[in-house]
């Protein structure tokens, strides 16, 4: 089965999450939804698309890749992943972002967790994320775990 990655990202969490979504994948193809030139989707068997979520809202490039794409995608072998630092919202986050159709035909979604670098935002992204997350230094919370079960679900 030959398999795509798409993913929108503002900082490269969601970028991390889709190299290592693609490690466990036997040639799976990446591609960041920012930079022009998407593969045809008809080459591939498993469309993998993922973003990352700020005050709620998935990267616009990936909503409108998905808005052009729906019929496609819900002929694919299609999952979908989320990052951020709040999963608290998870099932918000999908049903906000995402069309219903699009959501009915993937076969695995997760929020996968997130990254926090301080160096990577201005004084203002700082504090928006410590009043919301209480995150104020570097973070990590991408959940390999997460992420083993996913690629099973999709794969499996």
């Amino acid at each position: 089965m030959k398999t795509l990655i798409l993913y929108a990202t503002k900082y490269g969490a969601a970028g991390e999450i889709a190299q290592r979504i693609a490690k466990k994948i036997d040639g799976a193809v990446i591609h960041d939804l920012k930079q022009s030139g998407a593969p045809s989707l008809e080459e591939f068997d498993c469309v993998i698309l993922g973003g990352s979520i700020y005050a709620g809202m998935l990267r616009k490039e990936a909503k409108s890749f998905i808005k052009q794409n729906a019929s496609a995608l819900c002929g694919k072998n299609l999952g979908l992943f989320l990052c951020g630092m709040d999963s608290s919202s998870e099932r918000d986050y999908f049903n906000n972002n995402f069309p219903a159709e699009i959501i009915q035909a993937a076969k695995a979604k997760s929020f996968l967790g997130g990254i926090f670098d301080p160096g990577k935002v201005g004084l203002m992204g700082r504090l928006i994320m410590k009043a919301a997350t209480k995150h104020d230094k570097y973070t990590d919370t991408i959940d390999n775990g997460k992420i083993e079960q996913f690629v099973e679900a999709m794969m499996g």
